[in-house]
C-alpha cells in the first residue's frame, strides 16, 4: 500500500514538474514572440501620443527623429492642407514628382503616412529608386504606366511587373527597388501614398554615379564588371534628380 502510495506521488510530482516545464516553454515562447514584433513595430513610424503633433522646425541645432511639436494651441487648418499642381516634365526623365511630405505638410508630423504626386510626359521614366522607410501603394489616375519592382537577393532578384491604366493600383513593398514607366501616347499621373512621413528616396543611379565625394573607380568598375572608359562616360551624366 504504501508502495503504490510512492509511486502515485512520484507520478504526480513528475506530471506537475512536465507540466510546469511545458508552461515554461510556453512563456518562453511568447516572450520571444513579443520581443520580435516590438523590434518590428518599432522601425516604422511611431504612433502618435496626442491627437496632432504640427512640426515646426528644430531650435538650437537640436535633432530629434522625427519633429518638434507646434503648441497645439496656435495649430491651424493651414498645417494639415496643401495644394499640389501639375508638374513641369520639361527634364532628361521626362517625369516629375512633387512630394507631400512632412517638410512640405508638417501636420502629417507623426502620423505616419505621406504621398506623391507623378507627373509622366510620353514615354517619361520615374527611375529605379527605394524608399528606406515606407512601403508604397499607386495609384494610375491618367495614362498608362509599366511598373515594378525586385526582390531582394535572398528571393533571387525576381522582378514583378504589370502595366497599370487609369483606376489601377500596384503595391511597391518597403525598401525595394521599383520603377513607373509611361508606356502610353499621352501624359501620364499617379498618386503615390507612403507608410512614412518622411519615406526618403534613393535613386540607384544618381546614388552610384553622383555621390559626393564621388565613390572610388576601383568599386565601380569592378562592382559593375566595366572598364574605366565606360565608368568615364556614366560619370559624366547629369542624373537629373526629378525628386
Amino acid at each position: 500500500m504504501n508502495q503504490n502510495s510512492n509511486l502515485r506521488s512520484d507520478y504526480i510530482y513528475t506530471a506537475k514538474s512536465f507540466k510546469t516545464k511545458e508552461n515554461m516553454k510556453v512563456v518562453y515562447f511568447v516572450v520571444a514572440i513579443l520581443a520580435v514584433t516590438s523590434s518590428v513595430v518599432s522601425a516604422y513610424d511611431p504612433s502618435p501620443l496626442q491627437d496632432f503633433c504640427v512640426a515646426v522646425k528644430e531650435i538650437d541645432g537640436v535633432f530629434v527623429n522625427g519633429k518638434f511639436c507646434k503648441d497645439p494651441k496656435l495649430v491651424k487648418a493651414e498645417d494639415f492642407f496643401k495644394h499640389v499642381d501639375p508638374a513641369n516634365t520639361n527634364n532628361p526623365l521626362g517625369s516629375q514628382v512633387t512630394p507631400v511630405f512632412v517638410d512640405q505638410l508638417p501636420g502629417l508630423n507623426t502620423l505616419g503616412i505621406a504621398l506623391a504626386r507623378i507627373d509622366f510626359a510620353p514615354k517619361g521614366l520615374n527611375p529605379p529608386h527605394t524608399h528606406p522607410r515606407a512601403s508604397e501603394i499607386l495609384i494610375v489616375l491618367e495614362g498608362t504606366l509599366y511598373v515594378g519592382f525586385v526582390s531582394s537577393n535572398q528571393d533571387g532578384n525576381r522582378l514583378f511587373t504589370k502595366v497599370l491604366n487609369k483606376g489601377d493600383v500596384f503595391v511597391f513593398p518597403i525598401g525595394l527597388i521599383h520603377f513607373q514607366l509611361n508606356v502610353g501616347y499621352g501624359n501620364a499621373v499617379a498618386i503615390a501614398a507612403l507608410s512614412s512621413q518622411n519615406p526618403g528616396t534613393i535613386i540607384i543611379a544618381n546614388t552610384l554615379f553622383k555621390a559626393t565625394p564621388p565613390i572610388s573607380a576601383e568599386v565601380l568598375t569592378k562592382a559593375f564588371q566595366i572598364d574605366q572608359n565606360t565608368l568615364d562616360y556614366l560619370l559624366k551624366q547629369s542624373w537629373y534628380d526629378n525628386h
